[in-house]
């Protein structure tokens, strides 16, 4: 993992564990977002349609053996389900905002179940303008809810009739390489959700996604 991102994600962490600190938590959480969002950024002014496409580490074990275009929609779909279903307890911006005509996506799910050539054919379906404009929508929805949420919220556990929710919406698909998610989440508490998803699981992806770049403009060098 970057070791600068790694390390301002740990000082977030313990900044967020004492209700004096909390504030300033959630503000270096916010910060470290938007050093992430510049990368995802990059990639739109930086590839090509198809690069998002591209798996050069199809057979590799690790998050980047997939796409671009994959890895932003996994992101963001789980940030979404997280932040509005289990934490929040409204409606997706994907439903509400009739993401899955705009992004032209052939599924509603966080994509977990998708594997090998399956997400290069997933990701050339996608409409990319409209996956960016979901995800900024996300990302800023999603630290608006957080602005608002009193310290004493974050010990709080996923209810299960939070739980019955998120598996009647079916963004979560039933095959096991993404069924664990729920007893995941919903094993967590609030605080435990924000360490995860909205932090940790963009470095990780979005590192990912660099290392595909490197590749693909590696590539391009030597065609």
């Amino acid at each position: 993992m970057n070791k600068d991102w790694s390390d301002i994600n740990k000082e977030i962490q313990t900044l967020l564990k004492k209700k004096d600190t909390y504030n300033s938590g959630l503000a270096a959480l916010f910060k470290l977002r938007d050093q992430l969002m510049e990368t995802v950024l990059l990639f739109r002014d930086e590839l090509d349609r198809e690069d998002f496409n591209a798996i050069p580490f199809i057979n590799a074990e690790g998050y980047h053996s997939k796409t671009i275009a994959y890895s932003l929609w996994h992101i963001f779909r789980i940030e979404d389900i997280v932040t509005h279903t289990l934490i929040n307890g409204d409606d997706q911006i994907f439903f509400y905002g009739n993401y899955k005509e705009r992004i032209n996506t052939p599924i509603i799910t966080t994509g977990n179940e998708l594997v090998g050539q399956d997400i290069a054919d997933f990701s050339a379906k996608l409409n990319i303008d409209e996956l960016y404009t979901y995800i900024s929508e996300v990302k800023n929805s999603t630290e608006s809810v957080l602005s608002k949420l009193p310290f004493d919220m974050l010990k709080k556990k996923i209810s299960p009739e939070r739980k019955d929710l998120l598996i009647s919406l079916n963004t979560v698909s039933t095959d096991e390489n993404a069924a664990w998610l729920v007893d995941y989440w919903c094993s967590k508490d609030i605080r435990g959700l924000i360490q995860m998803p909205f932090s940790r699981h963009w470095i990780m992806h979005i590192e990912a996604s660099l290392r595909i770049m490197k590749k693909l403009k590696k590539r391009t060098k030597t065609a």
